[in-house]
């Protein structure tokens, strides 16, 4: 009998992430592709399930036998309604991309929230896989979390649970894309940082970890900066600790990758602000770009009927 696998695929903005994954966890196969987001929101769905199939082909050639599919993307997602509502990356609004793919596939098929779908996997086979209570926060060009709960995720009552990125920390601070003013993702977002050095300096183009480079290295300009954003995000954490009480802060995306240069005084500010909150332990994620990916695999694992 052919071992099951599951198709999976994480829609960012620029790339599809995608995989074959087995019913163990274990990725079998796995490739990336251009998202082609500027195309418009029907060439993208058009490449998910072009992609999608391809996958499907290849598991049946390779004597593996698809049992479901997951897909994440970006933004809004009614989960239970396998709709994506909305998506500024990838103009998406409305898009039944569930029933797309199982039609396509004459698969069972789930669709979820790629944050949320990261956080479910470092939570079940991450960084978290030790802790009950698993807040997962994804700092790279926006700022958004996934509460995991026995390895269970949560979305919310309108599918938009754990925007902590719109936490306002600073009341009198930059415009947020949300219409907000002072949003965590407006100040201590990877682009936050980025902008806000080539503000002061008028070097445009400086990532934000260039700017982590240049603070560790002890730049003045970028020490300011990273100073204020972890600041910025030891006060969003402490909400997110009073709403949430984690015993783990499972923190990745692109910021993260400044390992210690951002742990370490995030762990010392949040510490100095707790009173009655239980410290939680604070770790860097263990899955890296493939967190999104194996969420949405074990989302589709829970859909089919997979051996």
């Amino acid at each position: 009998m052919s071992p099951d696998v599951v198709i999976a695929i994480d829609l960012g903005g620029t790339a599809l992430k995608c995989a074959l994954v087995g019913a163990d966890g274990t990725v079998r196969h796995a490739e990336r592709h251009p998202t082609g987001a500027q195309r418009g929101p029907d060439a993208v769905v058009s490449t998910v399930l072009e992609v999608a199939e391809a996958l499907a082909g290849k598991a049946g050639a390779e004597g593996l036998r698809p049992c479901a599919a997951g897909v994440v993307v970006p933004g809004v997602v009614d989960q239970v309604g396998g709709v994506a509502v909305w998506s500024a990356n990838v103009g998406f609004r409305d898009v039944p991309l569930r029933r797309l793919v199982a039609d396509r596939l004459a698969l069972p098929a789930a669709l979820g929230h790629d944050v949320r779908a990261g956080g479910l996997a470092e939570a079940r086979l991450g960084a978290g896989r030790d802790a009950g209570h698993v807040l997962f926060v994804a700092i790279g060009t926006g700022i958004a979390a996934a509460y995991t709960v026995d390895g269970r995720t949560l979305a919310g009552a309108h599918g938009a649970a754990g925007e902590i990125g719109h936490i306002v920390v600073r009341p009198d601070g930059p415009d947020c894309g949300c219409g907000a003013r002072g949003c965590l993702e407006a100040v201590a977002s990877a682009a936050a940082v980025a902008r806000r050095y080539a503000a002061l300096t008028g070097l445009e183009g400086t990532t934000a970890a260039e700017v982590a480079g240049l603070a560790a290295a002890g730049d003045p300009v970028a020490g300011t900066v990273w100073r204020d954003a972890v600041d910025a995000l030891a006060d969003g954490l402490l909400t997110g600790l009073a709403l949430y009480d984690p015993e783990v802060v499972v923190v990745g995306g692109g910021l993260a990758e400044a390992g210690g240069t951002l742990l370490d005084p995030l762990r010392s500010a949040l510490r100095d602000r707790l009173t009655f909150h239980r410290e939680p332990r604070l770790v860097p994620a263990a899955l890296g770009d493939e967190a999104g990916c194996l969420g949405a695999a074990l989302l589709a694992l829970e859909a089919g009927a997979c051996g």
